[in-house]
């Protein structure tokens, strides 16, 4: 039963009416609501407290999570307003007989959202964006510690490939949906990919579980109104070249529609092609290393003129000082507790400015000695200690994650 389709009907039947009426009003006010409900802020709280007691603090933004709670209140919203506006409509409106155009710019609007995803999502992993390799920090973190995001950002952060590879299909579904003839394989490509994205989100807890559930419901509409995946995929019959339903029928529109296309397209393509290059090569493995950069294992530590032993319960003695990003610095205890610290190196005078992050100190308080790539001195006082600390470097490239290359022949598996 053809509940909704892009060939013209004079009569739509009632059930697609209904049905129609229903998806509109819920995919639309979904975009809209996900733009402007921060202008409803002072109502959402109101219904978050009276509707459902909410009484901690929680902010519109998110802080980077699309899961928050804010955007369950919308979703709220939108599900409550779909429904006034859907009894109303078909009380009102109960005598049209069908809904072509509508149906027509209704799935151009959504073709358009998908896109602006797709490409989205689809650069930042082809460019490598999303997800970047381990850090130094992590190299050294006990699995147990990884939260299921962050071992998810490991696994996918490891393989420049794999990036690629899912980047390029997701990037692939997007542009096949510009096109009208090849929309119903976008639409089905964008179905796979995000399908298995959305698992992904659910299953390590990563919190853009709404909108990749949306964006697999947005294609999936594309994807049934050609009705003729039922003959191919499940019947097993031959079917008819597609009559989609076209409100404008100028042959001059159509064609500057298809070039405003292909340059637009080509011309944002080139855009974030060119910018995301340009953010990559100072990002991840591709940026300048910081001075001092690497894992350094300090082999003796001197408090206050006392050689402190490396016992495994000491809170206070370094066992590693990891240098990742610039002006910035991880020290890790013997008992595997990070302390973030502002690191800033004076090559120059052989100095560094080393204090807790937060405070406001200016001065260099240590000097150090690097006269090669494998032993680090810090001389120095922190918090009214005096510290003398030597550190050899620890290698990073021979943990196995990054030492164990592509291998064609494997004799047994290496998995450890």
């Amino acid at each position: 039963m053809k509940l909704l389709t892009q060939e013209y009907k004079e009569q739509w039947s009632n059930s697609s009416k209904v049905l129609f009426r229903l998806v509109f009003t819920y995919f639309v006010l979904y975009i809209i609501l996900a733009i402007i409900s921060p202008l409803f802020e002072t109502l959402y709280r109101w219904i978050g407290k009276v509707v459902f007691g909410i009484n901690y603090e929680y902010e519109v933004s998110g802080n980077g999570s699309g899961d928050h709670t804010f955007a369950y209140l919308t979703l709220f919203v939108n599900a409550v307003l779909t429904f006034i506006i859907f009894i109303f409509w078909n009380i009102l409106d109960r005598k049209r007989k069908s809904y072509n155009k509508l149906l027509y710019w209704f799935l151009v609007f959504l073709r358009i959202v998908i896109v602006a995803a797709m490409l989205l999502y689809g650069s930042v992993k082809v460019f490598k964006l999303q997800f970047p390799s381990a850090s130094l920090t992590h190299l050294l973190d006990p699995l147990g510690d990884f939260s299921p995001m962050g071992l998810a950002w490991t696994y996918m952060g490891f393989s420049k490939g794999f990036n690629v590879f899912v980047g390029l299909l997701e990037v692939l579904g997007g542009v096949l949906l510009i096109p009208r003839r090849t929309q119903t394989l976008g639409s089905f490509i964008v179905i796979g990919v995000m399908t298995q994205v959305a698992v992904m989100n659910f299953c390590y807890d990563i919190p853009v579980k709404l909108f990749s559930v949306h964006l697999v419901l947005m294609a999936l509409v594309i994807f049934i109104t050609d009705n003729r995946f039922l003959n191919v995929f499940i019947k097993n019959k031959a079917v008819e070249k597609y009559n989609f339903y076209h409100p404008i029928k100028n042959a001059k529109y159509h064609k500057v529609i298809f070039w405003i296309k292909t340059i637009g397209l080509t011309i944002l393509i080139s855009f974030i092609s060119f910018n995301f290059y340009t953010t990559e090569s100072h990002r991840d493995n591709n940026r300048k290393k910081p001075l001092l950069y690497g894992i350094w294992e300090a082999t003796h530590f001197i408090k206050n003129g006392d050689t402190v032993q490396p016992l495994i319960t000491d809170d206070f003695r370094w066992r590693y000082l990891i240098v990742d990003l610039k002006d910035e610095a991880t020290v890790k205890t013997m008992d595997d507790v990070k302390y973030q610290y502002k690191f800033i190196v004076d090559s120059t005078s052989k100095k560094i400015m080393f204090h807790k992050q937060g405070l406001e100190s200016e001065d260099y308080n240590f000097d150090y000695t690097n006269p090669n790539s494998e032993f680090l001195e810090l001389d120095g006082i922190m918090e009214s200690d005096t510290l003398h600390i030597i550190f050899s470097r620890k290698d990073h490239e021979k943990f196995n994650l990054n030492s164990r290359g592509f291998n064609w022949i494997n004799e047994r598996p290496y998995n450890r």
